[in-house]
């Protein structure tokens, strides 16, 4: 098994015996079409590689690695964490992840390397460029809020930051609207609270990764929960927070959107889960993870949002037992 630690600008394999579950031998190469091309030809083409997802920086790797008809498997970067973690608990260097990542694909079956399709990696790169100039305009605007000095310069600079973020979104409007891959994203829209900037998010990942569960989509955006029996924290059960933020980021603001919607069916909810003594935001929590549920559901099971289906068939608010009643910080 060739486990393979992916940074920008290097790529550190290491070769572990199923038998011995010693190294072979060890690289570091240019994370780059060269340095693959020389892995892919030191490496026996039978022997699967064992990569962690790293955005960007792991698409050249794994691609060209497929292309050349090599075996690449998925480590799902939580369980890889853990597993490196616990396994070299006190040291960390790229040539221990790599071999960790060896060690962890010849522990159990992975899954093989979803690869996205151009257009979802056009979509992604436009979502990705936008959410950077939305943190700009947001620096900039505190900025001109404390340096009154420099608010003309500061203005105009917000203005074209404003104005290019318009043109990313008429951007990704036309991705949506012209690829059929893409439909999904009317879909989700009539979630209420979902815009298209969520749909469209939603729509990508739901896409290229083809989650098999509700809940496994739910645990990759990272509104699952987990309880915690430690010291004064007994029966508490938190977020795990872990995978995608920008979507969790996105689902959240979706669920906050409905607190000004005057009919919603998620609207009612929260205000059932505030009066059963939630907090705002752990109610919000419980909304945005609904919200992911239905995504899923409506990828999986083509066909219009019927608000009158969302809490069919599940048992009242009152209960304890429904993932939608737990409480999180």
């Amino acid at each position: 098994m060739l486990g393979i630690d992916v940074s920008k600008s290097k790529l550190a394999s290491s070769l572990v015996d199923p038998k011995s579950l010693l190294a072979i031998s060890s690289s570091v190469i240019t994370n780059d079409a060269t340095g693959v091309d020389s892995l892919l030809s030191s490496i026996d083409p039978k022997i699967a590689w064992v990569v962690e997802p790293t955005g960007r920086y792991s698409a050249l790797v794994v691609k060209q690695a497929t292309e050349a008809g090599r075996r690449v498997l998925l480590a799902p970067p939580r369980a890889a964490k853990l597993f490196l973690k616990s396994n070299n608990p006190r040291a960390k260097t790229d040539k221990i992840d790599g071999r960790g990542l060896a060690l962890f694909g010849l522990s159990r079956p992975l899954k093989p390397f979803p690869q996205k399709s151009e257009n979802v990696e056009h979509l992604d790169q436009l979502l990705s460029a936008r959410k950077g100039l939305s943190r700009a305009r947001s620096s900039l605007t505190q900025q001109k809020n404390e340096l009154p000095y420099a608010a003309d310069a500061l203005t105009k600079a917000i203005n074209a930051v404003h104005e290019q973020i318009g043109q990313l979104d008429k951007a990704i409007h036309k991705q949506v609207t012209i690829h059929p891959e893409f439909s999904l994203v009317n879909t989700l829209m009539q979630i209420p609270g979902v815009g298209e900037l969520t749909a469209a998010a939603v729509a990508s990942r739901l896409v290229s990764k083809a989650f098999p569960t509700p809940d496994a989509f739910v645990a990759y955006v990272g509104l699952d929960v987990g309880v915690r029996n430690s010291g004064k924290s007994i029966g508490r059960v938190k977020l795990s927070k872990q995978g995608d933020a920008e979507l969790r980021r996105l689902l959240y603001i979706s669920a906050l959107a409905n607190l000004r919607c005057k009919k919603s069916v998620f609207k009612d909810r929260y205000n059932q889960e505030i009066a059963r003594g939630r907090k705002p935001t752990a109610a919000l929590n419980i909304i945005a993870r609904k919200i992911a549920h239905i995504c899923w559901a409506l990828q999986k099971h083509p066909g219009p949002f019927d608000a009158s289906r969302v809490y069919r068939g599940q048992q009242s608010v009152s209960g304890n037992q429904n993932l939608d009643n737990q409480q999180e910080d």
